[in-house]
């Protein structure tokens, strides 16, 4: 959530810091901000918003300079608005301040703040650390006034600073929310994602927690929050620009969605051996020993990261059989959970920078378990901190609504489950060689699902004016009824609740009628598959409309649904890489025919670094 992006160099800043702050649009925001130094003075300019807001406020009347920050804001205090976007300022508007995260004891602070004769003019926390860097600062040294004033705060924060009375240096620090230091030839960047400065550098640092950097056009300089010196590995970023484009689709949403045959083959590949029915998971290698004595695994994540580990539960249990819980990442540390070294918590999060899934993480730790990550971001704070863990190699995700990040984690989950299986004993050489020999064919499948595009806009189309679904699923596809659900809420507006198929008679079967779409996940062994048609069955007797996601082949499924989507068949536990495609495609299609923002959907951020 929220983007930085600051500049010190010789040219003129504020063409850089929008195009940078323009590639962090996919991480969700609400208003947009630049600050610029010129000729002693702060020159800025902020709006409620898009970017493309601020762009029209700037050729009105233009500032430049060759130092400054641009930020867009994802509001947590204050309503988004000129006055609560960032930056913020001192009381005499010497400092600037842009700010990712939340500090925690902001209302004690400015009540003390008040009290020495600060004005404040925002809603926000944000505010409150610039007037606490105004307060130690004494014209001299910003880099002491920021380190005093971080000392102060509790929370998460990642910041950018400038002073028009040191107008050559630009002061950076994190704790919890990501940033990361670029180098380029005679000017420096600072960023909370590589993204912002691809085009003009791939040789990074990343700064860690506590941590910050003071650049200057001499070079740059990196301690701890208490001055401490730091030396950091510099690193070369081995994508580039390309990546990240739309590649002529409509939007980046529908482009990661048609990516994902690759994105999947891009998470098995060299870590299946198909003629020895071997996985080598490289992350763990290090850790097999340990894990063959685990007792009990929790997977913890949050939103679409959460199905996920649905699956994992599924897929250890049937495949290692070791016990599986999986915990939301918000509740996990707050109810004093029961952990040892007998037991592997496995975190999962696409940027590895989720604040209550880091959070989970560190309470595994500091409670003794073994702790596992599967992310997808390399460099980020989960992935370092986890120690052990696993890529899932799916590529930079611009879409807000996760689709190929999704597909990479229940690829690995299925590899790490096979793994453990065959650590434990637990599962044959011959079934090993079978689903490893199907996960091989699994890209193949997708690529005939995503040639049914057009046909799921069509089934789209029949309910663009529907304000309610439901998504029913059983076995390895429950999660992905709460998965279609999730995507259709996140990106179309429509309310819809994903339920176990048999729960349906438990309360939710009072919703249905003849206005109710019932999306049915009608694919499994026989015994579900009878189960599921019995429950198509109840739907219909109370005029629902039925959409079936059915196995290619099945000719019963016709006589019963209003409208069918063909899936290949597969095994069952590979089941739901091939099932969640199809329901990625209709809420996609369905938030375009509603004119909906599909890769930046309203109050939503990609990633979720406050509690």
């Amino acid at each position: 959530m929220c983007g930085i992006v600051g500049y010190i160099g010789q040219k003129n800043a504020l063409p850089i810091l929008l195009e940078g702050i323009k590639r962090l649009e996919y991480r969700g925001y609400d208003s947009a901000g630049v600050v610029l130094i010129d000729k002693g003075k702060l020159k800025y300019q902020k709006t409620p918003g898009k970017i493309v807001v601020l762009e029209k406020m700037l050729k009105r009347k233009p500032i430049k300079g060759f130092i400054g920050l641009a930020h867009t804001r994802w509001a947590t205090h204050g309503a988004p608005t000129g006055i609560n976007a960032h930056p913020h300022f001192d009381c005499h508007k010497n400092i600037a301040i842009v700010h990712n995260g939340i500090i925690e004891n902001y209302a004690q602070l400015k009540q003390l703040l008040k009290k020495e004769g600060h004005k404040f003019v925002s809603e926000t926390d944000t505010e409150i650390l610039v007037h606490l860097i105004e307060k130690y600062y004494k014209g001299k040294n910003l880099v002491t006034a920021v380190q005093k004033a971080l000392s102060k705060v509790t929370g998460a924060y990642g910041i950018a600073v400038l002073s028009v009375s040191e107008p050559n240096k630009l002061v950076a620090a994190r704790c919890g929310s990501p940033l990361v230091v670029g180098l380029g030839k005679n000017e420096y960047f600072v960023a909370s994602d590589v993204a912002a400065l691809l085009k003009h550098t791939k040789r990074v640092i990343y700064l860690e927690d506590k941590e910050m950097v003071t650049l200057t056009l001499s070079g740059y300089k990196i301690t701890t929050i208490k001055n401490a010196l730091i030396n950091k590995k510099i690193e070369e970023i081995d994508w580039d620009l390309a990546k990240i484009e739309k590649a002529g689709f409509d939007h980046y949403m529908l482009k990661e969605i048609f990516e994902q045959p690759q994105t999947i083959l891009d998470s098995f590949r060299g870590r299946v051996i198909v003629d020895k029915g071997e996985v080598r998971l490289g992350g763990i290698s290090k850790d097999l020993n340990k894990y063959k004595k685990i007792k009990k695994i929790i997977i913890t994540a949050c939103g679409t990261a959460w199905h996920a580990g649905l699956i994992g539960e599924y897929l250890i249990e049937e495949l290692a059989r070791i016990p599986c819980e999986v915990e939301y990442a918000s509740e996990f540390r707050y109810r004093r959970p029961v952990l040892d070294k007998k037991t592997l918590v496995i975190v999962i999060s696409q940027s590895g920078e989720t604040a209550d899934t880091l959070a989970a993480l560190r309470e595994a730790k500091k409670r003794g378990a073994s702790v596992m990550g599967i992310i997808n971001v390399v460099g980020s704070t989960i992935a370092r901190e986890s120690g052990s863990g696993v890529y899932t190699h799916a590529g930079h995700e611009i879409g807000v609504a996760s689709t190929k990040a999704f597909t990479a984690q229940v690829t690995v989950l299925i590899l790490l489950a096979l793994q453990l299986g065959i650590l434990r004993k637990t599962v044959g050489k011959k079934r090993t060689k079978e689903i490893i020999q199907e996960i091989v064919r699994i890209p193949e499948k997708v690529k005939e699902i995503l040639v049914d595009n057009a046909k799921i806009k069509k089934i789209a189309l029949r309910f663009v004016s529907s304000h309610n679904f439901l998504y029913l699923g059983r076995g390895y596809n429950f999660p992905i009824a709460l998965e279609g659900a999730l995507k259709l809420k996140e990106i179309s507006y429509i309310h819809a609740e994903g339920y176990p198929a048999a729960e349906m008679k438990h309360g939710p079967i009072a919703l249905i009628d003849e206005k109710m779409p019932v999306v049915v996940i009608a694919t499994g062994n026989s015994t579900i598959y009878e189960k599921i048609m019995s429950n198509i069955e109840e739907i219909k007797a109370r005029k629902g409309i039925i959409i079936a996601v059915a196995s290619r082949g099945d000719i019963h499924i016709k006589n019963k649904a209003d409208y069918v989507i063909y899936i290949p068949k597969t095994i069952d536990l590979l089941t739901p890489l091939l099932s969640v495609i199809p329901l990625q495609i209709l809420a996609y299609h369905l938030a375009v025919l509603r004119g909906c923002h599909v890769d930046q959907p309203r109050n939503l951020a990609k990633s979720v670094t406050v509690e």
